[in-house]
């Protein structure tokens, strides 16, 4: 029986869609449900010699900009009456920022989004949902 199900977003419209689904299953079964994203670091940048630092106010205002798309997961949420936290992690990689929530959480279900990507195009973009399911130990449901 599901208690926990995972909901990965990026705040596009297809990770929306797979949050709410995620949403319905979660209430369907009566699990709670943890809405995530995985924001990389903000580093300094190194230009021709240059050294551009990232500001504590930068610093602020990326997690802020993360929190308002997460504020669309809460919405659905809400609608839905699931019981949701919204978390961010920090992770350069965001198949291992997922996968390792999941784990942190108690998660018994990851329910994401795929694009779909076939060919050339997913060799060079990569597939966090392809990676998330060769390395979670945490069943997937991918939604695409």
């Amino acid at each position: 029986m599901l208690k926990h199900i995972l909901l990965p977003t990026d705040g596009g419209e297809l990770s929306l869609k797979a949050v709410r689904h995620g949403l319905a299953l979660a209430k369907q079964v009566g699990a709670k449900a943890t809405t995530l994203i995985v924001r990389r670091p903000l580093r300094e940048f190194v230009a021709e010699g240059i050294t551009i630092p990232v500001s504590e106010e930068q610093q602020k205002d990326y997690t802020q900009q993360m929190d308002k798309l997460l504020d669309v997961a809460r919405a659905e949420a809400k609608t839905a009456g699931v019981t949701c936290e919204a978390i961010q992690v920090v992770n350069d990689e965001p198949w291992r920022g997922i996968v390792d929530a999941a784990k942190a959480k108690g998660c018994d279900l990851i329910v994401m989004s795929s694009h779909g990507r076939r060919g050339v195009s997913a060799f060079l973009l990569g597939s966090e949902t392809q990676k998330v399911l060769t390395h979670s130990d945490v069943p997937v449901l991918v939604y695409r």
